[in-house]
């Protein structure tokens, strides 16, 4: 698929969306929209048999959404990808990682947008004070053993997707040196 034009027709602080007119492979013309987002960090917190979880209400599903914490730099804001990972954790959780490892990276919804996640996994955690956004004033943070989150991946309350990719690279992480042996 070729682009032949591209104009913005929307953009806030957070996302720019654009419209793309396309020659596809077969030459006939079409439009696909493109929701352009800053690279995030997903960080997995993990400690004691269990993992540290936030929840949030989310517009566009119209409903709370229980996560693993996640996000972007603020406006104006940069820095390494380890170091948005350990900004996002000690943000919405106050929790400070003295080890952090990349485990993976991940394309959000590549059929709708840009955006792409690198995935941490997080320990030696330390207690601190958290440092919320305005837009995460309703947030908590829970934490959960492994057992309680299958349970509530199974029965549907742990439903968001880059979280459950994330997960998934956690298990692929933990089976990769048994099948090395």
């Amino acid at each position: 698929m070729r682009t032949t034009s591209s104009r913005e027709v929307y953009r806030n602080a957070w996302i720019r969306v654009r419209e793309d007119a396309v020659e596809r492979p077969d030459g006939s013309p079409g439009i696909y929209g493109v929701v352009e987002k800053p690279d995030a960090a997903l960080v997995i917190a993990v400690e004691r048999g269990g993992f540290w979880l936030v929840e949030q209400f989310r517009h566009p599903l119209g409903r709370r959404s229980w996560e693993f914490v996640q996000g972007t730099w603020p406006a104006g804001g940069g820095g390494t990808a380890e170091e948005l990972a350990r900004a996002e954790l000690a943000e919405e959780t106050g929790l400070r990682a003295g080890s952090v490892r990349r485990l993976g990276r991940i394309d959000i919804a590549p059929g709708l947008t840009d955006q792409q996640t690198d995935v941490w996994l997080a320990g030696d955690l330390t207690p601190g004070p958290t440092a919320r956004e305005a837009t995460e004033a309703d947030m908590r943070q829970q934490f959960v053993t492994e057992t309680e989150l299958h349970a509530m991946v199974s029965d549907g309350r742990f439903t968001d997707a880059p979280s459950l990719a994330a997960l998934a690279l956690l298990l692929l992480d933990r089976q990769l040196p048994a099948a090395e042996e």
